[in-house]
């Protein structure tokens, strides 16, 4: 029976069963997907998580991949609205690392135990001192045990843990394009708040940038077709956007995030929309910070700090989606009045005392984790 076993190997139970792995911890991890996660979507590593990423050795791997971010510009009809520097924080890394979803995996794949891939979990149920997990893999159904259980499996694994309507989830009406693409520009993130829509590019290592870009609120039956027009008339921006694609965003927030000897971190307790690029590290916040307080577990008596990490980490989750609701209403496109008010507003407050205030929160400084709690 494993110490720990870890339900999901995506960047966030792998984080965790990293983690665990290098302070001595026995730790199990099972993914029901048989090959590697290749999400593309989030791209951006904060400050916070890159400092926790240490302690496995993850955060230079991680480096020597990534682009390192140290500004970004806001910017409105060709004008500059603000410059928002990253570089100036007072952090160990002040700067957010930009890389491919798929190469945060990759690294934290090697540092973590190896994953018991084709395991789907059907039911975890707390049993006397462990957790007993119920599951399918490859060759049917099989029982596992372990003393602790982290449930890390993303939003289909919700109901592992909650009951049905328990995690309300707000389904914003909000479609987006997006497409990676080779596109010049250095390594300074711009959000472009047009009148259209906000049109969102971001540097990715080997000379390409991802960008994204408001579509309204109704399907986009065409993305590529889509997001080449509305680059072109926002942005004057001309691309190969061929590979395009649409998602939308929504906000969920669990009550909790424990039950017993049961725990769940990651997008399985919390979305929040990936506009402002803070979802994936809320996740491995909530992973990393756990750790220690497991590792401490499994060698003697349950921490009494468990209940501070809960209510920090559920603090934190919900100041993001404040923010991340405020992206979106930013992003959406506006009338000629409106759109100009908005300028004008952004420009007052980022230009003003409020700057610092803004900096900090896109780059989780205010974040429970980044205060050390």
């Amino acid at each position: 029976m494993a110490d720990v076993l870890v339900v999901g190997a995506g960047p966030v139970g792998l984080a965790l069963a990293a983690d665990l792995r290098v302070r001595g911890v026995d730790v199990a991890i099972v993914e029901r997907r048989t090959g590697l996660d290749a999400g593309t979507r989030a791209i951006g590593i904060h400050s916070p998580s890159l400092a926790h990423l240490e302690a496995s050795g993850a955060t230079d791997a991680l480096l020597a991949r990534a682009v390192r971010i140290g500004r970004g510009e806001a910017r409105a009809d060709g004008r500059t609205l603000a410059t928002i520097r990253f570089d100036r924080l007072r952090a160990r890394h002040p700067f957010v690392a930009a890389l491919p979803q798929s190469d945060t995996v990759d690294v934290l794949t090697e540092l973590a135990p190896a994953v018991s891939r084709g395991v789907r979990v059907t039911a975890v149920r707390e049993d006397g001192a462990g957790v007993r997990v119920q599951a399918v893999g490859p060759t049917g159904e099989v029982d596992l045990r372990a003393g602790i259980v982290v449930v890390a499996s993303g939003w289909a694994g919700r109901e592992l843990v909650y009951r049905p309507g328990a995690v309300h989830t707000h389904h914003y009406s909000d479609r987006y394009a997006m497409v990676d693409v080779a596109a010049p520009g250095d390594a300074t993130a711009l959000v472009h708040l047009e009148r259209g829509g906000v049109v969102e590019s971001f540097p990715l290592p080997g000379g390409r940038r991802r960008l994204v870009a408001w579509a309204g609120k109704a399907d986009v039956p065409d993305a590529a077709e889509f997001l080449r027009a509305a680059l072109a008339d926002r942005v004057g921006l001309d691309v190969d956007t061929s590979t395009a694609s649409t998602f939308r965003v929504r906000r969920a927030v669990a009550p909790a995030l424990r039950r017993g000897r049961v725990i769940v971190v990651g997008d399985a307790a919390h979305e929040v929309s990936p506009i402002g690029g803070q979802g994936m590290n809320l996740g491995l916040l909530d992973a990393l910070t756990l750790s220690p307080l497991l590792a401490e577990w499994v060698r003697g008596t349950e921490p009494r700090r468990l209940a501070a990490w809960e209510q920090g980490r559920l603090a934190s989750v919900r100041h993001a989606a404040r923010l991340a609701f405020l992206n979106t209403m930013l992003g959406r496109g506006a009338s000629a009045p409106g759109h100009a008010t908005r300028s004008v507003a952004l420009r007052t407050v980022l230009r003003g005392p409020g700057a610092a205030a803004f900096t900090r929160a896109y780059a989780m400084d205010f974040d429970a984790a980044a205060r050390g709690g």
